[in-house]
């Protein structure tokens, strides 16, 4: 039975997040906001124009650590407020403002980086080699000596930083605020619509009436706003088009990577081999799907219902904690402790309400605990996406505890790595706890239909159009909502050919990602993935070895590259072998599901 969504104000408070962990009152929230401002102005006042010598240098950065820590913390608790609530206008509210004021600090501040940039290298050298905290963003800031433009300019830019986040903004209003889901009719019955609900529950649905509806519900409510979604995203890569050019990258694609400290080769390596290599496993497993459904055709609508949804358990929040904190136990005394806390300190918020942030997410501020949203529908999909996002929580549990603020803005390559991994260790776990067939196929085919589904399609599909998209706006061109929802569409059949309709509405699929707002990201979740596979499968054979490896890897955050983190978890990225092997063991688990499914109904 789908549940009608509640305001805000009317769930159980025990189901959300305790955002006093941050800041216990306004007031000292208001009170760190005025702090944050003062030691901007102070660090203004004492070393602009005056970073020349190794000394100055690495004393302002010790000062910026500190308003680094305010930034985030500040910036993150308007954030968190505003996710759970879209329509909360006093929370927009104060978001808008803080929004401004770290603006406002960062244009006041950007003499810091021109600065830097501009001493000469014996400086910079002598300033790395006296200061280990500061050593790594010293490193970081010669790497982007290239990249640099005149300091006024740095300056305007960083005043603007606000308005640069805008195309973003209006997409999450326009999906959060906006869009109004009536409910759809089936067989004379009404059915509540909404976005959460049409992606955690109607997705899955096994009534193929009542999904197939849904879909078309939900798919009619995006098409109106298309062209506001699309000109939302069109501001967006043309900014970061026009960036990527005054910075002197050749593309936006090197612009975006950039940062991520890794090149072209392993970018596409991802999109071109899993298009290529898995697209025939995923096929079978839809007409797997088709066959044990018994569906006249299998549409995109059709591709996450459950292999054997009977089986399908219902899990409490209550009944998750036995199997999260079993699973995760592997991984040290101090990461079950952390786990615990998440639920008992109320780290996560559960609620299913209206204007909440769809999907999951986790944030990690530094200097306070990690916060993780869900939307807890009771279905054991649930479970490994709490196991998902707890994997975020540890890793920057003991990445911020064993690191400055400046060593753990982690590349976004390879952070999916430690959360992905945490839903293997769940289906490791669940694998040895039964060796019923039937259970059996359910703990693989949850494997294949969500974490793989998940991360090595739904992703992947996101990141091989949005490689489409930067290649018209490389060339000069610009994307309207036509062109968006024909390349997605082209996509989708390139991957799924015969074997799946894309029925009308697929092509929109676009509209629902705020990934394509966040740079190159939507790849990363392969990327992630396939080290985690490999890391799974060391811990499956090696054991404790192997378990020590990857807590070192966690505890590294963006001391290392992604590739040096995946070689120091025993994995080699920079070659074709972990993404095939991979990909073999995805086409080796759907291969057992199809065997075991003849078992069963023999």
């Amino acid at each position: 039975m789908v549940k009608i969504l509640k305001d805000r104000k009317d769930v159980d408070p025990e189901l959300t997040w305790d955002l006093s962990a941050i800041y216990a009152t306004d007031e000292n929230f208001q009170s760190a906001v005025k702090e944050m401002k003062e030691l901007s102005l102070k660090i203004e006042k004492y070393y602009k124009g005056k970073l020349n010598t190794a000394n100055k240098i690495n004393k302002c950065l010790d000062e910026l650590r500190k308003l680094y820590q305010f930034r985030y913390l500040t910036s993150s608790y308007v954030e968190l407020s505003v996710s759970v609530d879209y329509a909360n206008n006093e929370n927009q509210d104060k978001y808008s403002k803080i929004m401004n004021i770290i603006s406002d600090i960062e244009s006041k501040l950007s003499f810091i980086e021109s600065e830097i940039i501009q001493a000469t290298d014996e400086v910079l050298d002598n300033a790395i080699s006296e200061s280990k905290e500061n050593s790594n963003y010293l490193k970081d800031k010669k790497r982007e000596k290239i990249h640099a433009l005149h300091p006024e300019v740095e300056r305007v830019l960083a005043a603007l930083s606000g308005t640069l986040g805008g195309p973003y903004k209006i997409y999450e209003q326009a999906k959060h605020s906006d869009m109004d889901f009536k409910s759809f009719t089936v067989d004379e019955k009404e059915y509540p619509l909404g976005y959460g609900l049409f992606e955690n529950e109607y997705e899955y649905e096994n009534d193929t009436k009542v999904r197939r509806a849904a879909f078309k519900a939900f798919s009619d409510k995006l098409g109106e706003y298309q062209y506001t979604t699309a000109t939302a995203y069109q501001l967006q890569v043309q900014k970061e088009k026009s960036m990527a050019g005054l910075r002197g990258f050749d593309s936006v694609i090197d612009s975006l990577l950039f940062p991520q400290k890794v090149d072209r080769e392993l970018y596409n390596r991802q999109i071109d081999l899993i298009t290529e290599k898995l697209a025939p496993h995923m096929r079978k497993y839809a007409k797997l799907l088709k066959k044990i459904h018994k569906l006249d055709e299998m549409t995109f609508a059709d591709l996450k219902i459950a292999v054997d949804p009977e089986y399908d358990p219902n899990v409490t929040i209550e009944e998750s904690k036995k199997y999260i904190e079993d699973a995760l136990a592997i991984l040290g005394d101090d990461y079950l402790e952390m786990v615990k806390k998440a639920y008992d300190d109320r780290w996560i918020d559960f609620a299913q309400n209206k204007g909440k942030s769809t999907g999951g997410f986790c944030e990690s501020p530094y200097g306070s605990h990690s916060f993780i949203l869900l939307s807890w529908s009771e279905k054991m999909a649930e479970v490994f996406t709490l196991a998902h996002e707890l994997g975020h929580a540890g890793h920057f549990n003991l990445c911020n505890k064993s690191q400055n603020i400046f060593d753990v803005n982690v590349s976004g390559y390879f952070v999916e790595a430690p959360s992905t991994i945490n839903e293997l260790l769940m289906a490791n776990y669940l694998l040895k706890s039964n060796e019923d067939k039937r259970f059996r196929r359910w703990v693989l085919s949850s494997m294949i239909g969500h974490t793989y589904y998940h991360n090595f399609v739904t992703h992947l599909l996101e990141a091989a159009y949005q490689r489409e998209v930067y290649r018209i706006i490389d060339d000069g061109g610009s994307v309207q909502a036509s062109t968006l929802s024909k390349i997605k569409k082209e996509v989708l059949e390139k991957f799924w050919g015969d074997d799946v309709k894309i029925i009308d509405g697929a092509e929109l699929t676009w509209m629902r990602q705020p990934h394509y707002y966040m740079g190159l990201y939507s790849y990363t979740y392969s990327a992630g993935l396939t080290i985690a596979t490999e890391v799974s499968k060391r811990i499956l054979e090696e054991g404790k070895p192997a378990i020590e490896d990857w807590r070192a890897v966690l505890t590294a955050g963006s001391t290392k590259t992604p590739v040096e983190l995946a070689k120091m978890a025993g994995v080699d990225i920079t070659t074709d072998k972990p993404l095939l092997d991979t990909i073999e063991y995805i086409g080796n688990i759907i291969d057992e599901i199809v065997k075991l499914t003849e078992e069963i109904e023999d």
